[in-house]
């Protein structure tokens, strides 16, 4: 392995290492959204938007994120709407992402005892105040170890991105092996930046689930 390839390198790294970022986190904060709408849809049983929400779940949970994206980027221009690489990365991880959110935040919704909720209606609450400041805070707190589990899936999903020309990691690894045929050193720093980018939010995610799990039992 040659050192000098690898400091040569680095910059490059870095660029596709803030780009993959800055989309991931914007396609993750749109699955955020979702999951938290289509949850609360979910959760009160809205009627025709209980079903579509259904069909939505079911259809970006059982397609691959490629198939998404190339119907966004390449299909979506044939009927006149043009979407930008970036842009159709945010969206695409966004709706597949906000699929698992979806089924994740209702999982906690369910957990919490129904009591809860007719003690706060018992009190003047609406249906609205009654999610807001009882029944969601209590489910987040249940679905964050799911929540951390789908943040760090989505953003191994960008490695997929590179397909429709973004130039994420993992298209600055393919390119340059392309290149110059350095496999060995490019393979390497690409491992090395995506443990920089995931290895922080499992740390994060352990000790949540920890302080959680004492708050809940003790120790």
């Amino acid at each position: 392995m040659n050192k000098d390839i690898l400091i040569e390198y680095l910059p490059l790294y870095k660029d596709a290492l803030i780009l993959t970022l800055k989309i991931g986190w914007q396609g993750i904060l749109l699955a955020f959204v979702i999951g938290l709408i289509g949850s609360a849809i979910l959760h009160f049983k809205i009627r025709v938007l209980k079903s579509i929400v259904g069909v939505y779940i079911e259809l970006f949970r059982n397609t691959p994120l490629l198939v998404q994206l190339f119907f966004i980027y390449f299909a979506l221009p044939k009927v006149g709407i043009q979407v930008s690489a970036e842009a159709c990365g945010i969206l695409g991880l966004g709706l597949l992402g906000g699929a698992y959110m979806i089924e994740t935040f209702r999982s906690g919704l369910e957990a919490i005892p129904t009591i809860q909720n007719e003690s706060a209606l018992s009190l003047g609450m609406n249906d609205f105040q009654t999610l807001w400041h009882v029944i969601l805070p209590q489910a987040v707190s249940i679905s964050v170890p799911g929540l951390l589990a789908n943040v760090i899936f989505l953003l191994k999903e960008t490695s997929v991105f590179s397909t429709i020309s973004l130039m994420d990691l993992m298209f600055t690894a393919k390119d340059l092996i392309g290149m110059y045929a350095k496999t060995i050193e490019c393979l390497f720093l690409l491992v090395v930046f995506y443990l920089i980018m995931l290895l922080p939010i499992s740390i994060l995610g352990a000790v949540i689930e920890r302080r959680m799990r004492y708050g809940q039992f003790g120790d």
